[in-house]
């Protein structure tokens, strides 16, 4: 009989996983894996509730359950760089390289070491023939911009039992059989953050170092809490919404200059936003050999957003990436994600980005 660990999380998609894994007759195991040791602001971890909708379903289905603690490789691997990113001024995504270290590498790992011969979970993705990576069929939740960073040799031992199907289909079958999360709502965020106020969060690690805000001619407007605190394109929160000497437009970040502490906003929205190119220096390549030289794609620079018309030119280890039309706020540390249609080609951080109009304060 087939032996396959299901990475389970307490939620409907991976529930449903498991479910069709014993429909089809294999040997399923549900593992809860525990990355993160600490409880929230309010002293209640979420673990606790989660793995208890674990229990729940896995009694349900007749499949054993097991927890597994990975908080040390999580911190090691993952918050770590999570944290190091934040103190150079870019703005990480945790949940790729989580992904990459944890669940399809730790979990991997582990799972296989107990004679498992496949892992499974609830992400909406599917695998080619050839085990590439393709989207989800629910285009409004394909998780393929998350595992950019796998390798084929990972994705041999993978299967996704929802990739085929909707959101909707997934909780109808949840609800059919009675388990307790069929209408639990989707987490949201990082994980070791969830529900929290990321600035507070942020605030434990990262002494914040406030400094000006100044305009993209230099002059000073406000004070900022900690360059870390914003992110490219932001609008909220800057604290500048009522000046009365502007044009009445909203204020956006447009920069950062970490060696004298500035954040650089603008007025409206203009071309110091919009980028043409961007380059990645370490992109992962699912196959294991880059497509030729330079060649056409699509590209997505953030998770929720269509994708770009863009050229790829493999430099070496990385990626120049021109934009068939400007992108506005493209984020240094943040994934930079190809497609060639339905397959996804593979990925890597964003390094620099060229802006359509340069700041020179």
């Amino acid at each position: 009989m087939h032996h396959v660990v299901v990475g389970m999380s307490g939620g409907v998609d991976s529930s449903v996983a498991a479910y069709l894994l014993r429909q089809q007759g294999c040997d399923v195991v549900g593992i809860f894996m525990k990355n993160w040791e600490e409880e929230d602001a309010e002293g209640v971890c979420t673990a606790t509730a989660d793995y208890s909708d674990v229990r729940s379903v896995c009694e349900a289905i007749g499949i054993p359950y097991y927890t597994v603690n990975f908080a040390r490789e999580y911190r090691d691997r993952v918050f770590s760089y999570f944290l190091d990113e934040y103190k150079r001024g870019r703005t990480p995504n945790p949940d790729v390289l989580c992904n990459c270290e944890i669940k399809f590498k730790a979990f991997l790992d582990f799972s296989l070491s107990t004679g498992a011969e496949q892992i499974a979970t609830g992400h909406y993705c599917r695998l080619s023939p050839e085990k590439l990576l393709m989207r989800g069929a629910d285009r409004g939740k394909d998780q393929s911009y998350f595992l950019a960073g796998l390798t084929r040799d990972q994705l041999s031992r993978v299967v996704f039992p929802i990739g085929d199907l909707c959101k909707s289909d997934v909780r109808r079958i949840a609800s059919e059989q009675g388990f307790v999360n069929a209408q639990k709502k989707d987490s949201t965020g990082v994980c070791f953050i969830g529900e929290r106020n990321f600035k507070q969060f942020l605030m434990q690690y990262l002494p914040a170092k406030k400094g000006d805000i100044v305009d993209e001619k230099g002059k000073k407007i406000g004070t900022h809490d900690g360059l870390m605190y914003y992110t490219l394109g932001q609008r909220r929160g800057l604290g500048i919404g009522g000046k009365s000497d502007g044009t009445g437009e909203s204020w956006f970040v447009i920069g950062k200059d970490l060696d004298r502490n500035l954040l650089i906003v603008q007025q409206g929205e203009h071309d110091e936003l919009y980028s043409t190119s961007l380059d990645a220096d370490r992109v992962n390549w699912i196959s294991g050999t880059p497509p030729s030289g330079a060649f056409p794609c699509t590209a997505k620079f953030r998770y929720r957003q269509p994708d770009q018309q863009v050229s790829v030119t493999v430099e070496g280890s990385g990626a120049h990436v021109d934009f068939a039309v400007p992108q506005r706020a493209v984020t240094p540390g943040q994934w930079v994600v190809f497609y060639d249609g339905e397959l996804c080609l593979g990925g890597g951080p964003i390094d620099r980005v060229k802006p359509v109009k340069p700041i020179v304060l």
